[in-house]
């Protein structure tokens, strides 16, 4: 797959200094970083954007995750490898970017089970997370960004 932007010099830089704002935000939400590359990874997988499934799995790996982990996010329902409050946090990725499919959303299920694990705060973060994720999903997919280029 061959990038439709190429340079990469022409992006507004008032965009990049959102962006990275809005990671600030998101690791002062105190929030796991391997379960933010877990909520990154399954929101990707769902949207088929191979450029973010590449960076989740580096990023959980910097952060400690394990490969047993990562390559059974998604199958995360049936994997015997996830905590209670991952399982909380990959429903409420799955049910967030899954809103144009037509599904349910996020019922109240999904958010009793978020809030019984989280603070305010840290939902705050993993919802810009998801937000964030499906905003590079888009973005990548129209412009055909392709897998293993890393962004610094």
């Amino acid at each position: 797959m061959e990038n439709r932007l190429t340079n990469k010099n022409a992006h507004n830089p008032d965009v990049w200094t959102a962006v990275r704002h809005l990671h600030q935000a998101i690791a002062a939400g105190g929030v796991d970083p391997k379960l933010l590359a877990l909520v990154h990874l399954r929101a990707s997988q769902i949207n088929g954007c191979s450029a973010c499934v590449f960076a989740s799995v580096s990023g959980g790996r910097k952060a400690g995750e394990t490969d047993e982990r990562l390559h059974h996010v998604a199958a995360w329902r049936e994997a015997p490898f996830f905590t209670d409050v991952e399982r909380a946090a990959l429903a409420l990725a799955e049910a967030a970017t899954r809103l144009q499919d037509g599904a349910a959303g996020v019922t109240d299920a999904i958010w009793d089970e978020v809030t019984a694990h989280f603070t305010e705060e840290q939902i705050g973060a993993l919802n810009l997370e998801i937000a964030l994720t499906n905003f590079f999903n888009r973005i990548n997919r129209t412009i055909k960004e392709p897998a293993g280029r890393t962004w610094g």
